[in-house]
């Protein structure tokens, strides 16, 4: 490294050195080319899958709109970007889950490996918490732990990767799947959700999706980005399809009994009778400790097509008091409420339909009457820069020209931050548009 003082480890491990031009970690000492130079690296390379997974990267686009937040601004930025409600006082987890993990890590009993599939007595607790809601009982073996819902989608999507094989997944939806099918080698295609009937699954383009070689749909629910809650009736109509096409339903489902509209959350696994079904869930969003990265894969599968940290869930899973969540679910309610209603008062943006699950809304924005926007993610990096508000375009979604906007933060600023999207939407209205409302 250029400038790089010597240490006492450089002298003692001479190999460790690098001259100006030699940035790379290998070791010096290579075997000599057939000309009497050195031979080329044989790493590094592009590889495309991994190339591929990186543009499905939501985290990567928020990231970048954060970067272009004014930082001599003294307003507090407002992060309507991102699905992390655990900063904020008024979305503290429970009590009993933080005495749980506190008294777990004190007991010094899990301090050792576990089995592969995670702790037996955490797997027990999970498939007793998924059965409450369930016509049939889990055990242990249909259980899974996983280090979030991310690694659980990294394996689902390994899983099926069979050669030619091809997963269907929501349009817009979560871009983990995608990012990681890109990289296990296995073919996304994407169906729609529609907007004017409140983001239900368009089930006519499933059908013409799949193929002999479709092996799995994915539905999030409640949903991620849409802020959707689908019916009973929706979800039979959705295994109904799986059944017809021979394929499996995972179902994201980590946003379990996030709902505060009027529709109650529905496990999909209640239909499993129907189709094959696993369900990927967690405690991340429900219990608001996203960084714990507590996960479960469950095949609530009744007719076994699919069969032939962790020392605190059980405690967290059964001490947690129901109070925590119906008031957590009432702050939530109150935001989403201050969401659409900021929303509505926006001429530029529109709601297709009012947030009654996750923390999430997707919205329409109108180009036509914006002067100086192109597009979605120039709408989002622009107002982080003017106003300091961080926003999801709706681009890393698969919906172009849409936003996704979070309500899970403190209502006061979420209502502070959609002022200034106010604001800069009436600072940047073409003057034309003006004159003529």
């Amino acid at each position: 490294i250029v400038g790089k003082k010597r240490t006492d480890d450089d002298l003692a491990f001479p190999s460790r050195t690098r001259t100006r031009h030699d940035t790379s970690l290998a070791p010096r000492h290579q075997p000599p080319m057939e000309n009497g130079g050195d031979a080329k690296w044989r790493f590094g390379a592009a590889n495309p899958a991994v190339q591929a997974s990186g543009r499905q990267s939501l985290r990567a686009l928020v990231t970048r709109v954060f970067d272009c937040v004014d930082r001599s601004d003294l307003r507090p930025v407002a992060p309507l970007g991102h699905g992390d409600p655990s900063a904020f006082a008024c979305f503290r987890t429970a009590a009993a889950a933080e005495e749980a993990v506190s008294a777990a890590v004190l007991s010094g009993k899990h301090n050792r490996y576990s089995s592969a599939g995670g702790v037996p007595d955490a797997r027990s607790a999970v498939a007793a918490y998924l059965s409450r809601e369930l016509p049939y009982e889990l055990s242990t073996g249909d259980v899974f732990l996983t280090a979030g819902c991310n690694h659980a989608i990294e394996i689902m999507m390994a899983v099926l990767a069979s050669p030619g094989a091809n997963v269907l997944v929501p349009r817009p939806g979560y871009p983990m799947y995608e990012a990681r099918a890109a990289l296990c080698g296995l073919e996304f295609r994407r169906f729609d959700l529609l907007p004017e009937k409140e983001w239900e699954v368009d089930l006519d383009g499933v059908e013409a999706l799949a193929d002999e070689n479709t092996v799995a749909m994915v539905i999030v629910n409640p949903n991620n980005p849409c802020g959707c809650v689908y019916s009973y009736d929706h979800l039979a109509k959705i295994a109904e399809t799986a059944r017809k096409l021979g394929i499996m339903v995972i179902s994201d489902e980590v946003y379990d009994h996030c709902a505060f509209g009027s529709k109650p959350f529905v496990p999909m696994g209640v239909l499993g009778e129907i189709a094959p079904v696993v369900t990927i869930g967690g405690i991340s969003k429900r219990w608001m400790v996203p960084g714990w990265r507590l996960g479960w894969i469950a095949a609530t599968d009744p007719k076994g097509v699919l069969r032939d940290k962790n020392g605190a869930l059980p405690q967290i899973l059964a001490n947690t008091d129901k109070a925590f969540f119906e008031k957590a679910m009432e702050v939530m309610r109150e935001a989403a409420e201050i969401c659409y209603r900021k929303v509505e008062g926006i001429e530029c943006i529109t709601c297709p339909h009012k947030p009654e699950g996750s923390m999430f809304v997707m919205v329409k924005l109108d180009l036509s009457c914006l002067d100086g926007i192109a597009d979605d993610v120039d709408f989002c990096t622009k107002v982080a820069r003017e106003e300091s508000v961080v926003i999801c375009p709706g681009s890393g979604l698969g919906m172009k020209n849409w936003l996704r906007i979070t309500f899970a933060v403190d209502p006061g600023l979420l209502e502070d931050g959609m002022e200034r999207v106010k604001s800069f939407c009436q600072r940047h209205v073409k003057m034309q548009h003006n004159y003529v409302s």
